[in-house]
Parts: C-alpha cells; structure tokens; sequence
C-alpha cells in the first residue's frame, strides 16, 4: 500500500506519526522489579498495586495491605545506517520509575465476599529519543542548476525528542469465595514532549555546515488523557485461572507550542494549536498456571480494537485519520511470565512479543547512489518489538527487595528530509541563520536510513507488606 502524498504534503513531520502510535497510542508499563521481571504478564494472578496496569481484577487477590517503589534505570541506544556509515546515539536515564499499594479489608460477613481492596499505582517512563542518521555525498542539492558552486551535499539528519508519559491509576477489586475476582479503575495519563526535526547540508565549496528546522518545528506538547478499565478472574481449579480485562480508548487533550517561518503576514513566529485524540480500545485475555505456592506462570494476550482517531478540526487532522484508517494495523502483544521461589528467593522470568502497527508502505527515496525511486517498506517508522527479561528478589517476611533487567530490540526504517514549498503546503527546512542563502530546502523524496533500537533498563523494588 502506497503512502498518501497528500498527507506527506502536510506541514508536519514522521514523528507526529510516530509520536501518535508509541506515545499516546500506548500505555506507560514501567512497573514494580517483579512486575518488569515477567515482562509484565499478570494479568491472571494479580495480587499487587501493579495489577492496574493490565487488569484491576488482580486487586481482589490480594490478602494484605503492600506498597512498594520502584527506581528504574533506563539506558536507550539508536543505532542509524545509511550509504555505508552508521551514527550511535546512548543515553542512560535514572528515575522514578513506579509507586504502587494496596490497602486490603477483609469482610467479616457470612456471605461468600471476603475482600475489598482498593489500589493506587503511578507508572512513569521516559521519552527520550534520538535519531541521528548520517549524510551521503550523493545526494547533492543545487541553489542554481547553472553555477556549481552552489551545490550541497546531505550532510545528515537528527530527530530529538524529550520528554516523560506517566499514567496515574485508582482502582477496587473484590475477592469472592477465593475463587473468583471483580475490578475497576480510572487511569489518568500525562505526557510531556519537545520534538525537533533537524536537517545538515555542507556546502561543497567551502564544506561549511549548514542547519535547517522543518517547518513548524520545534514543538513542544503537553497533554492529559484518561481511560477507565473492567476486569474479572476466575479460577478455573485450584492450580488454573483465566482473566479477561478490557481499556476504554484514552481521550487525549494535546496542547502544542510550535515555530513557525516564512509566513506570508509575520514571517517567523510561535504558534499554538489544540488537538484532541482517541487512542485504540484494548482487551486483555489471560491465563495462569499456579503449580504450588513455589511456582506460577501467566500469559497475557492484548489486542487493540480500533484505531487511532483525531476530532476534525481542519485537512491535518483529515489526512492523519486518513492515513491511520488506511495503514495501521491493530496491535497485539503476547507476554509470558514466570516466578520460581526457594525458601526466601524468587526467580522470575519473562518474554514479550508486540506486533508492528503499520502495514507495507511505498515511498519515493533517494538511494545510496543519490537516484530517486519508489521502494516498498514494511517497517517504516515503526517495527514489531521484542522483550526478554528476568530478576531475582528475597523476601523478609515484612519487607522485601526485588531486581530485574529488561532488553528490548527493534528494528525499523526510518525515513526523512521530505519537504516542499508550493502556494498551498508548506513542509519544508528553513535555515536557523539568516545569512545563509538558501535559507529554505525542498525535496519531493525522502531518504531513508536503517534503525536499531536496543534498550536496557534495570529496575530496583523495595517494598512493604502490613
């Protein structure tokens, strides 16, 4: 399936794109060292504050009060290839990665109800991405076709974003017979971003270097979404259960600050624009194997329902809705978890599989040679992803201690430098100085460098259990 070129038209860059399906689109699942160790799979066996991020069932397992804090380690390393050179970009971020609790009351009634629980979790990760990706001699570009001394070559390209996604949840879960389990929460969702989009050329007769913003670029966004979710667990004999949970859409109010240039009334200036967006509907299936209070494992399946979907306010919002409808793939993910406990110790273990969310995509490229022609893509921008995790922990009867460490991979094309300037679209780069003649560059193709994406993140838990 082709890419449509008036959507590409538009005065916005791939990482709108990118931002709507691994930001907003997404759920923060940072949680507790235990909870990162089974590459979150819980969904069936619950019995902690974490429970909310996959089903708020897991709050009526549990049968006393615990709360726990989590600091996460998060290291995040690009590495970008294109005509023969390769960029790196590593950057290693500490924070706060998760808090979490339970307050469990037990009901002295002779009915079959023995728990209400109620639970707070506050999941945080960080945002932070670069992709740099290198130039190539080339592809050359001419300020007059007649004088050579104007050409540059492509110098390279970087897309920078900053930021943090955070998701704050409440919830209540109830415990009837020991044998089956009924939640709810509220989820409320915090982002904050700054993306940039910044073009190199070097000018040939000089080799001096030149830098371009795209056009309403830098932007920076700060945006609030709520969600609600249900869940149920029933335990189908003493050592099997199944769980099935299911998200509403998170309602997205985005606010963004933009530069603008070249405008035709005020030249160069700051702009603001409100967006709302609806994210995917998600549902949850579950599964839980407890052989004996030694060894469990959980496998989680998540689908998304729907799409993508931004309210209409004018052709940007059109297109993307366009777009989305047209190339997106409803996302799934498979999570397998496991915890082995000797005495005091635990082992745990997980994997993690989530599909890629965008269908094939044809574009107009440059290629190594600096020709220009239609190639065909099946991870643009995107790519599926895969985690493997595992941790220890002891446990102190009151107070316990969990560690774990997480690696992640993906791999995905990552396209670029597409921009153009006619009477009704403007997507173009336009130079950070004004003495540099030209001070806008176009081009009808995009050039395309390979990613790899590799993160380790190391969490550490301490928690207490009253």
């Amino acid at each position: 399936m082709s890419v449509s070129a008036a959507f590409f038209a538009q005065a916005q860059d791939v990482s709108v794109i990118r931002n709507t399906v691994d930001v907003y689109s997404s759920s923060p699942m940072v949680g507790s060292a235990k909870f990162n160790a089974m590459a979150g799979a819980n969904g069936a066996l619950g019995g902690d504050a974490n429970s909310l991020l996959t089903n708020p069932a897991g709050l009526g397992v549990a049968i006393s009060g615990e709360i726990s804090g989590t600091l996460s380690v998060a290291g995040n390393k690009n590495s970008s290839t294109w005509a023969g050179s390769t960029l790196d970009y590593n950057k290693t971020k500490t924070d706060l990665g998760n808090v979490g609790g339970v307050i469990a009351f037990p009901l002295m009634t002779e009915t079959g109800w023995k728990f209400i629980n109620i639970g707070i979790n506050y999941s945080n990760q960080s945002l932070d991405n670069t992709i740099a990706s290198p130039g190539n001699d080339n592809v050359v570009y001419l300020t007059d076709v007649n004088d050579p001394d104007t050409a540059r070559a492509l110098a390279g390209h970087v897309y920078n974003r900053y930021g943090n996604l955070s998701k704050m949840s409440f919830g209540v879960g109830a415990n009837y017979n020991h044998s089956f389990y009924v939640g709810a929460g509220l989820n409320f969702f915090s982002a904050d971003i700054d993306q940039f989009d910044r073009l190199l050329y070097q000018k040939l007769q000089n080799n001096t270097l030149e830098e371009y913003q795209k056009q309403n670029t830098p932007y920076s966004e700060k945006s609030s979404g709520f969600s609600a979710s249900l869940g149920v667990i029933g335990k189908l004999s003493p050592n099997f259960r199944v769980g099935l949970s299911l998200e509403t859409p998170t309602f997205w109010t985005i606010d963004r600050d933009y530069n603008y240039y070249n405008d035709i009334n005020t030249g160069d200036g700051a702009g603001y624009e409100n967006r709302k967006l609806t994210t995917p509907f998600k549902a949850t299936v579950s599964a839980a194997f407890v052989a004996s209070k030694n060894f469990s494992l959980n496998v989680d399946y998540t689908l998304g329902l729907t799409k993508p979907d931004y309210k209409v306010y004018g052709a940007a919002e059109r297109e993307l809705n366009d777009f989305f409808k047209e190339n997106y793939k409803n996302v799934s993910e498979v999570k397998v978890g496991a915890e082995y406990r000797i005495q005091q110790f635990r082992l745990r273990g997980g994997y993690s599989y989530m599909s890629n969310p965008m269908d094939a995509l044809t574009i107009s490229r440059f290629n190594d040679a600096g020709d220009v022609g239609d190639q065909s893509y099946n991870n643009l921008m995107l790519n599926d992803r895969n985690l493997a995790s595992f941790g220890i922990g002891y446990d102190f009867k009151s107070f316990y201690i969990d560690a774990s460490y997480q690696n992640i991979t993906s791999k995905y094309s990552n396209p670029f430098m597409r921009g153009i300037l006619t009477n009704n679209v403007d997507s173009a780069y336009y130079s950070a100085y004004p003495d540099i003649n030209p001070n806008i560059m176009t081009s009808d193709a995009y050039a395309v460098s390979s990613v790899k994406n590799t993160r380790n993140n190391f969490f550490l838990t301490l928690g207490w259990k009253f």
